[in-house]
């Protein structure tokens, strides 16, 4: 299919077999030992539909033809990692454009091959000759789409001193680091790794608030890599912080999600472990996978617009990520809209300027599943047409005497109210 990308301040078609249509939920990592065809069977029963950091294993790579999974391949192009920032700007005279160029007369195409990994986490002093290296792989690979991962908000930033010491970022702030990115790299998306296990709730939000507002100035998809494996051995993410995980991601407008690890990568607790078998934290991704599967479709016609932080007055979450909490939330026919506790709500318009608008909501009252609840959204709605849709499909709108409509929720829940 197409899909839009800038360059030069104008918007030039790249061809992808990664169906932009849809909402595309990723992993990373899928190691030897796991790629049987009863392994490729599991990792798409599980609700994956590509493999970032795969190699071009010809035969896996036919079994995820069958299995209708994608691949982004690292290897084919120069690999790059921005590492602690100690080769920060260095790309350029490292790996020059004419290495690409021989990289691409020696590739084998395969049909599973969505996108060509071109590097991670880089720095922003390596962001204006990515522009270039972006717009040199999308020409030699014209059946792929160049892949670019970035940092969190938690990577090191510039000391802006005489005696700077290393910087991950390459800038002074997040902020200047994303902008940067807009400015050089003409991708048709945004994507970022975020592990809030280790770095907290708080800081979640902002780098989701910086990167969708990005996204929605820029006319870009926005892509979200979240944990499903744990930097603790001694702790497994529970099924319900998977779900805050990806519901947090979609109130803020992302389309596409990559969980870490699916195999042996980084850290501990993977999916599938090293002798091949599946962990406590297959069913538990399964299961979230086809939740979020379910909601695809409905969301997908739908964009983001804004996202609204409701019922946090008594936490210090909205402050610390540049946000105000509001005590209940008006959109278009819908007032009101409260449950009792903290909700993020993505704030939706139909995609292409048709009728009709939509909130997401992820019930976010229990980020680390200490003590899930049982909760009601409740909200007055003018019209009789409002549709509620969670992850398990239709969720019944009750109404009541006093003109008020309840919808039966629990912690960590996404739901999305069509209106």
């Amino acid at each position: 299919m197409t899909v839009s990308c800038r360059e030069g301040g104008d918007t030039a078609a790249v061809t992808s077999r990664m169906d932009a249509s849809r909402l595309n939920i990723g992993t990373y990592i899928l190691q030897p030992y796991a790629r049987s065809e009863a392994h490729i069977r599991d990792l798409a029963d599980c609700g994956i539909d590509f493999v970032v950091c795969m190699d071009n294993d010809r035969a896996a790579l036919d079994l995820f033809s069958k299995y209708g999974i994608g691949a982004i391949v690292t290897g084919v192009v120069p690999g790059w990692w921005g590492g602690d920032g100690n080769n920060a700007g260095t790309l350029r005279e490292r790996h020059p454009l004419a290495e690409y160029e021989a990289a691409a007369a020696a590739f084998e195409d395969h049909p599973a091959i969505w996108g060509i990994d071109i590097g991670d986490e880089p720095s922003a002093l390596d962001f204006p000759y990515y522009g270039e290296v972006y717009r040199r792989v999308d020409e030699l690979f014209p059946n792929q789409f160049p892949f670019l991962n970035l940092y969190p908000n938690y990577a090191s930033v510039a000391q802006n001193t005489e005696d700077q010491t290393e910087s991950q970022l390459g800038t002074a702030t997040y902020q200047e680091h994303i902008d940067r990115y807009c400015e050089c790299v003409p991708a048709h998306y945004l994507s970022y790794d975020f592990y809030y296990k280790v770095a907290g709730v708080e800081k979640d939000y902002d780098n989701l608030r910086v990167v969708s507002d990005a996204c929605r100035k820029n006319g870009l998809e926005m892509w979200v890599t979240v944990q499903v494996n744990s930097f603790d051995p001694a702790v497994w993410i529970s099924e319900n912080e998977l779900r805050f995980q990806a519901y947090s991601a979609l109130a803020f407008g992302a389309v596409n999600l990559t969980w870490a690890c699916y195999t042996a990568g980084w850290w501990n607790n993977q999916v599938v472990d090293g002798e091949g078998n599946k962990t406590e934290q297959y069913d538990k991704l399964k299961r979230v996978n086809a939740e979020i599967h379910t909601l695809a479709e409905r969301y997908m016609q739908y964009e983001t617009e804004e996202t609204a932080f409701v019922g946090f007055c008594d936490t210090n979450v909205p402050e610390e990520c540049g946000l105000e909490s509001i005590d209940s939330l008006d959109y278009g026919r819908l007032s009101g809209l409260t449950a009792g506790c903290p909700l993020v709500v993505g704030k939706m318009a139909r995609r292409g300027g048709g009728r009709g608008r939509a909130l997401f909501v992820c019930v976010a009252d229990d980020p680390y599943n200490e003590n899930p609840q049982a909760r009601t959204l409740s909200f007055k709605a003018k019209g009789r047409k409002v549709k509620a849709m969670g992850g398990d499909g239709p969720i019944e709108v009750i109404r009541t005497g006093e003109g008020i409509c309840e919808i039966p929720v629990v912690s960590n829940q996404g739901v999305l109210i069509e209106f």
